[in-house]
């Protein structure tokens, strides 16, 4: 049996991008569980780099065997990526002036001690992320709809200091856009 030299290099090439989809997976969890939201750049540009290739058709080309596991990784991403991605953009929106951490993961809000509101939100944004993922890659858009008015009336409570306000309507559309275009990068390829 001889190997033709294009088609392995062609097979190798492919495994590699399919070893940094994951790479980018494993970066955005530990982005999350070591609160260190700047590992998640390495998914930010593969996303980027997928859109430029769904774009260009480049996508196309994709062998058979190495498919699945790109669109499982690219899945996970856009469940993964969404918090990290969040935190960059609510500190970019914040400019240093965050509401303190209270000690269950949510924003300390009122005078004083104040009190401790959007808490959960990283289970939550996991939950979110993964129902949108769904929802795009089987093509229910109803689902989308109904989960951003559960998010609401849920939070509703917590939603009446301005800073709370603020970083849940950031956090959620970045969460939105993050797995939707991940979940469309899938669905386009």
């Amino acid at each position: 049996m001889i190997l033709d030299p294009v088609e392995l290099s062609l097979a190798l090439a492919w495994s590699g991008l399919v070893g940094i989809v994951w790479l980018a997976v494993v970066l955005a969890v530990l982005a999350t569980t070591e609160a260190q939201p700047r590992l998640v750049i390495v998914g930010v540009g593969v996303v980027l780099v997928g859109g430029l290739a769904v774009a260009s058709g480049a996508s196309d080309a994709l062998p058979s065997s190495s498919t699945l596991l790109a669109q499982l990784g690219m899945a996970a991403l856009g469940v993964a990526g969404g918090g990290p991605v969040a935190t960059l953009v609510l500190a970019a929106a914040s400019r240093g002036s965050a509401a303190p951490q209270g000690t269950h993961g949510g924003i300390l809000v009122g005078d004083g001690v104040g009190r401790e509101v959007l808490r959960g939100g990283t289970t939550i944004g996991f939950l979110e992320r993964t129902i949108i993922v769904a929802a795009v890659l089987i093509g229910r858009w109803e689902l989308l709809a109904a989960l951003i008015a559960i998010k609401g009336l849920g939070r509703f409570r917590d939603l009446d200091a301005g800073a709370a306000t603020e970083r849940f309507i950031i956090g959620t559309l970045v969460s939105l856009l993050w797995a939707g275009a991940c979940a469309g990068l899938i669905v386009l390829a």
